[in-house]
């Protein structure tokens, strides 16, 4: 191509995500035509390591939430910064932008702002030379594309149903599928049969901010009794065909060195938190638990893993994509995967090293959306693109989770990509796990 490829404007503006909550939008335009649109998520149940996310914190604009400072700042500053940069050099254009901001959390510019830039530079590059964003990004990552096996919400509490069950979701893994349409269809089965099986029984079938059905359980075992429940009315075999995942988002229940569970009644130090999850783990087919103890309980979350070492024990709030944070986790041996989210590390390019950092331990890697999301399909294409084997979007319910799961069988129509299956599943085995 003749063209330079560089970018020759920036421009932000405010948008609402899937909670009616202002988000950051950008578009990045190169000097040959080519164009790149993406929209920063945003999260409920957040990490206190996480990139920092700027609001305007003015009452009189959308309760204090809006993002016209980070939408100013990339009109402002970042579109300054970056213009006539080579957009196809990703890391460079990143740093530009970090640099600009000057803190580690990006807590000046807003972590909003620059990663929605970061994005939607991806997203430039990939028009500029025609390829699917998910080759362009491998090519960035140097990564051999896969279709991800996807992780559903059933079932949700926590943060993303105002507190109506302690833990903050249960999900489905079809682990016995062979293919990912086929993924999405077993889930799709399952979920219908949860909503039938809550009706029958009189429960309400409200959604939680990701689609998961919430039923209010005061008991976490009464929910996993439910989700066994629907995998056998879906006509599938617990632990065979479909295994539970959990997020117990642990952080949003410590307080005062102690973990409160106001369902279950009970105040478990961080031993017998441990003891309470694995309890579970035990008895029910899981195969994957997220955060299952406070984000800086180091001494627990080695226990819990050298308890389960054929499960997968997932770190969110503990790692919130910062390389820094896995290698910790690494070093300490606290957990064996990794949740990956974008808006948690801030640019597309220091998503990749995390990722990369996670998976060169030998730690599984997973995908995943935020409780605020919007129809950029962006994560799609970035769990193809990394192989991560895995991706958490939300349940099949509400279009900006479904848009995601249908980009990913429009990519599965190339027809060359690998699926994943339980091999992105850490411990995959799941007779080993339970």
């Amino acid at each position: 191509m003749t063209s330079t490829a560089r970018i020759a404007s920036v421009r932000a503006r405010q948008i609402l995500d899937s909670r009616g909550r202002p988000t950051v939008e950008a578009d990045v335009t190169l000097d040959n035509g080519s164009f790149g649109r993406a929209c920063a998520p945003s999260g409920a149940s957040r990490g206190i390591y996480e990139a920092c996310e700027l609001r305007d914190g003015d009452p009189a604009h959308y309760d204090g939430l809006g993002v016209k400072k980070a939408v100013a700042n990339v009109n402002e500053k970042l579109a300054s910064a970056i213009r006539g940069q080579s957009v196809l050099d990703q890391e460079a254009i990143d740093t530009i932008m970090r640099d600009t901001d000057g803190t580690a959390s990006l807590e000046r510019i807003g972590a909003n702002a620059v990663l929605a830039v970061s994005m939607a530079v991806a997203c430039a590059a990939a028009e500029h030379e025609r390829v699917p964003l998910y080759r362009h990004l491998a090519n960035l990552a140097s990564t051999v594309p896969s279709m991800p096996m996807p992780m559903t919400n059933i079932l949700s509490g926590g943060a993303h149903a105002g507190r109506g069950m302690d833990l903050q979701d249960f999900l489905m893994i079809p682990v016995g599928a062979k293919s990912y349409s086929e993924a999405l269809e077993m889930i799709s089965h399952v979920r219908l049969s949860s909503t039938r099986l809550m009706k029958d029984r009189g429960l309400t079938t409200l959604l939680a901010d990701e689609g998961g059905l919430s039923p209010g359980f005061g008991r976490a075992e009464e929910a996993m009794e439910l989700m066994v429940q629907s995998f056998e009315s879906a006509g599938l075999r617990p632990g065979d065909d479909a295994a539970i995942a959990l997020d117990v988002a642990a952080s949003e229940l410590f307080e005062d060195r102690s973990y409160r569970l106001a369902g279950e009644g009970k105040t478990f130090s961080g031993a017998e938190m441990a003891d309470f999850i694995f309890d579970l783990a035990r008895r029910y087919p899981v195969v994957s638990i997220e955060d299952p103890l406070d984000q800086d309980d180091w001494d627990n979350w080695r226990r819990f893993a050298s308890v389960l070492p054929n499960c997968q024990i997932v770190g969110d709030d503990l790692f919130v994509t910062n390389v820094e944070r896995i290698r910790m986790g690494i070093e300490k041996e606290a957990a064996n995967a990794a949740l990956i989210k974008l808006n948690q590390n801030g640019t597309v390019s220091g998503t990749i090293d995390a990722t990369a950092t996670a998976k060169a331990a030998g730690f599984a890697a997973v995908v995943s959306a935020r409780s605020g999301e919007t129809e950029d399909t962006f994560i799609a294409d970035l769990s193809v693109a990394l192989g991560a084997g895995q991706i958490k979007i939300g349940s099949v319910r509400s279009s900006e989770r479904l848009a995601k799961y249908n980009r990913l069988l429009r990519i599965e129509e190339d027809g060359v990509l690998p699926f994943a299956g339980v091999s992105g599943i850490y411990g995959h085995s799941v007779a080993e796990a339970v």
